[in-house]
């Protein structure tokens, strides 16, 4: 069994999903390329699927992006049901839909593990809006930091929309309009409408991207502007 192999025995049902549903009739798929096993290959064009954290990508993208155009694929979930298995034999399967949803600024949680890589000529970043179930099965106490219901796995039932960024300046749709001459992560969050992290991640992406840039503080805040990749792109 070679490593390849292996990668398909361990693929969880989410990622496989994601992969059949962007493949294409002429694409290959888990090949190798310099010491790396691609998700899909596509002419010359490599494309991962991440379904989970960046940061471990970080090295293998990188070295990829030397010699390729890469292209990274990653679901936010929009809408989603959650499915608790039964407890025992004659329990019931329960099913309902989760009050959270997403959208395209939950990719900033992740990004800012690789913002710069956005500014590399090869990459480009694949952003899914899908609907999911998520089976949990009842694991009991396993200690008092864990949870009784565990995530067994996640089931891909649609794609809602897609964002396809192809650099920095196809992120600055995301800025508020009315967002001041200078700013502050504050500033950037009420006009977002979310939490001051979700601002503050926002922030240091587009700071790494030069879409903004720092010019100095407002008492504890720092202070931004537009820098000169912003507005260029979507």
């Amino acid at each position: 069994m070679n490593s390849t192999d292996i990668g398909l025995l361990n693929e969880k049902p989410l990622h496989a999903a994601l992969k059949d549903w962007y493949g294409r009739p002429d694409d290959r798929l888990e090949v190798p390329v310099d010491g790396y096993v691609i998700d899909i290959l596509r002419g010359d064009l490599l494309i991962e699927i991440q379904t989970g954290n960046f940061s471990p990508l970080k090295r293998k993208l990188s070295r990829l992006l030397e010699h390729h155009p890469v292209r990274l694929v990653y679901p936010i979930t929009g809408e989603k049901w959650i499915v608790k298995l039964p407890r025992r034999r004659k329990d019931r399967a329960e099913r309902r839909k989760s009050p959270k949803r997403g959208d395209i600024l939950n990719l900033f949680g992740e990004l800012v593990s690789i913002p710069a890589l956005l500014c590399h000529r090869n990459f480009s970043l694949d952003v899914l809006l899908i609907q999911e179930e998520e089976v949990r099965k009842y694991r009991g106490r396993r200690g008092w930091r864990r949870k009784e219901w565990v995530t067994q796995e996640r089931r891909l039932l649609g794609v809602l929309d897609r964002h396809l960024l192809e650099g920095p300046g196809d992120l600055s749709a995301f800025l508020p309009e009315d967002l001041p001459k200078t700013f502050t992560t504050s500033d950037l969050a009420d006009g977002l409408k979310r939490p001051l992290w979700v601002a503050q991640k926002m922030a240091y992406c587009f700071r790494r991207m030069g879409l903004i840039d720092l010019v100095g503080r407002r008492g504890r805040w720092n202070l931004y502007v537009l820098g000169k990749n912003a507005g260029r792109g979507a």
